[in-house]
């Protein structure tokens, strides 16, 4: 574009502004659409980025994010960056003004009264690691086709930044969030593997390479952590090459392969094409390719006619991540349970909706000859062997995936009686207090339009659990009081425990008799207080959620697994938590880890006066309790500093 239709568009840009910034507080109104508009031309032009960076210094003195969800930077929060980024309109151009503020702040050139420079910084590189596929699209038709002018302008936004910022840095970070985001063994792992691949485009000198070595188990576990299977990619040619191999050449291809799942949780789609080429010719290789410890192989050997079947139905180079799901399967011994094979062998058979399978398809593009039975059985098998790798996804219904991943621990028949009821008949039904409740009756629900990147079990249930659930509030709002205390325990199932307690009043809405909410908290579930009562089954319970300089952001519900001491002998509370996000920073110190504090695959933990510091509502048996009394004062003390002075700020304390 010609130097002086830029120049033009500048100081249209520059005019605006002005504008804004000279007029009264109550009309900023009246002159932000302008300044958004001619932003949105600028951005347009080669350097557009760099042009609006030079007045980001001004944006919020100004008045540009007046009165809107950017007007307060401290409260902005990384991973609601790339939806506003893809919303078509103004939301995206607000959002872009708003990275090129905090940029503007990182870099010393705006001095913020409640963000500092490192935070500016911190929250810029979480951006990023959380948007690299718009930093780093993908080479293919579909990113092309699907392509619009928004995520090419959010792709100008992060390569301005992506200039600004360290690289290394980036790149660190990046690693570092792959490490956690295996550590948590989710179920649906796209995101994983497209950082993986990201960060080795992403490292190219050799000091680099040097530098993070730890990259190579996660590119070897998702491209073929064997020289066969890294030299042959496409799983056709590596059937070829398997087909010419001695059986101990097989048997060492199986172990590395399996050796390279279990240590990351990913598995190559190669892994597929062996353990179904083993499947039919040299079945006893099975116990290798899957790593199996004595319980899984002896649960390999009862139900040897059942495997075979689901590996045929089920393990495809599309569904290759259903491989750990198996293994794990067996490790639990979950087929010994009386009602799973029945039950998956109905899911094989099942005669399924066609709008159903038109969502399970539209998960699997690349299906490769997939049937709709195929990737549901596939999905049934990852949930039953990673019940805390269920996750919400980008949709409110963490009762929904709480209720899944519960049920697959717990209660799998339960949950194989529900699933082919869903995807044959499109209805459930819930009793609650007599009365059976048909999804097929209900609308709404918290996510009438879900989001579609979840598991396939999810995918056929969680809009039929929504809505139930959502239903049984409806019809206890009224009640006077918190209406978990009766839909949990309905919802979930009778080992729910029915006492319950609730640190918001429902009448009033503020904090009454904190104290005693602590109190009767540790007295029921610390074991140094509570008599030594063990935690049988998981413990709904809702937290209030904080970002990271403790704010209040909402409600959530996680489930309590165990309390017990961690490696240095301090208690800690483990928790399932459905949005399976890793890189969770609480405020006030407090952050959730999923490893290196003696956490099992899936959980998150927290010191136990942290957990409860952001506990809002929680179960308990009244028969099995200690002495609330018993618990020091000093304890108390403490969580409730820690509650006051984060979420507590936005309540009344009685």
């Amino acid at each position: 574009m010609p130097a002086e239709q830029t120049d033009h568009k500048i100081e249209k840009f520059s005019r605006a502004l002005d504008q804004l910034e000279s007029a009264a507080s109550f009309a900023k109104s009246i002159y932000q659409t302008e300044v958004y508009q001619e932003a949105k031309r600028l951005m347009e032009n080669q350097g557009g980025m760099e042009y609006l960076y030079g007045y980001a210094d001004r944006f919020e003195k100004a008045g540009v994010f007046q009165d809107g969800p950017w007007e307060h930077a401290s409260k902005l929060q990384p991973p609601l960056v790339s939806g506003s980024l893809q919303v078509e309109g103004l939301p995206s151009i607000i959002e872009i003004l708003s990275e090129l503020r905090m940029l503007s702040i990182a870099e010393g050139k705006y001095e913020h009264e409640s963000v500092t420079k490192e935070m500016a910084e911190e929250f810029l590189n979480e951006v990023l690691v959380l948007n690299l596929d718009l930093l780093f699209p993908p080479e293919t038709e579909a990113a092309r086709i699907e392509a619009n002018e928004y995520t090419e302008k959010a792709k100008k936004l992060f390569l301005f930044l992506s200039e600004k910022l360290s690289v290394s840095a980036l790149t660190g970070t990046l690693i570092e969030e792959i490490d956690r985001l295996t550590a948590q063994r989710p179920i649906i792992v796209k995101r994983t593997v497209s950082m993986i691949q990201t960060a080795k485009r992403m490292i190219k000198s050799d000091k680099a390479e040097e530098e993070y070595s730890d990259l190579g188990k996660y590119v070897a576990a998702v491209e073929g952590p064997t020289d066969l299977s890294r030299n042959n990619r496409d799983p056709v040619e590596y059937r070829k090459k398997i087909k010419d191999l001695s059986k101990e050449e097989l048997e060492r291809e199986a172990a590395t392969l399996a050796k390279s799942m279990r240590d990351t949780g990913l598995a190559a789609p190669q892994h597929a094409v062996l353990i179904r080429f083993l499947n039919r010719k040299l079945p006893e290789l099975l116990p290798e390719a899957l790593q199996l410890n004595d319980k899984g192989k002896a649960n390999l050997s009862e139900h040897a006619e059942l495997v075979d079947q689901l590996i045929k139905v089920a393990i495809y180079p599309a569904t290759r991540q259903s491989i750990y799901g198996l293994a794990l399967l067996l490790e639990r011994g979950v087929l010994s349970s009386t009602p799973v094979i029945p039950g998956l062998r109905r899911l094989i058979e099942l005669d399924i909706k066609p709008d159903v399978r038109s969502v399970l398809f539209q998960v699997f593009k690349n299906r490769e000859g997939l049937t709709a039975n195929s990737i549901l059985v596939s999905g049934a098998i990852s949930v039953l062997g990673q019940p805390l790798g269920v996750g919400q996804g980008l949709n409110p219904t963490c009762q929904a995936a709480r209720g899944i991943s519960l049920w697959a621990q717990h209660a799998p028949g339960y949950l194989l009686e529900i699933l082919p009821r869903a995807a044959r008949d499109g209805d459930i039904d819930m009793m609650f207090e007599g009365t059976p409740i048909h999804s097929k009756n209900l609308s709404g629900g918290l996510a009438p339009e879900l989001h579609k990147e979840l598991d396939p079990v999810s995918l056929v249930l969680v809009p039929h659990l929504d809505r139930i659930y959502s239903e049984m509030m409806t019809r206890v709002a009224l009640r006077g009081d918190d209406g978990h205390r009766w839909v949990n325990p309905a919802f979930y199932g009778n080992w729910v425990q029915k006492g319950f307690s609730n640190v918001i009043d429902p009448i009033t809405g503020s904090i009454a008799d904190y104290q005693g909410f602590v109190r009767l908290f540790y007295s029921t579930h610390h074991p140094e207080y509570n008599d030594d009562y063990e935690l049988i089954y998981p413990n709904p319970v809702g937290i209030f959620i904080t970002n990271v300089h403790g704010k209040l952001l909402g409600f959530h519900a996680v489930s309590i697994l165990r309390i017990a001491q961690d490696p240095v002998g301090e208690y800690r509370i483990y928790f399932y938590n459905p949005n399976n996000d890793s890189s969770q920073n609480w405020g006030q110190g407090i952050e959730p880890t999923v490893m290196g504090n003696g956490e099992r695959e899936g959980e998150c933990s927290l010191l136990f006066h942290e957990f409860v510091s952001r506990l809002y509502a929680f179960h308990y048996n009244p028969y099995e309790q200690g002495d609330s009394f018993a618990v020091e004062k000093e304890i108390v003390e403490k969580v409730e500093e820690l509650a006051r002075e984060s979420w507590g700020k936005d309540y009344t304390w009685i």
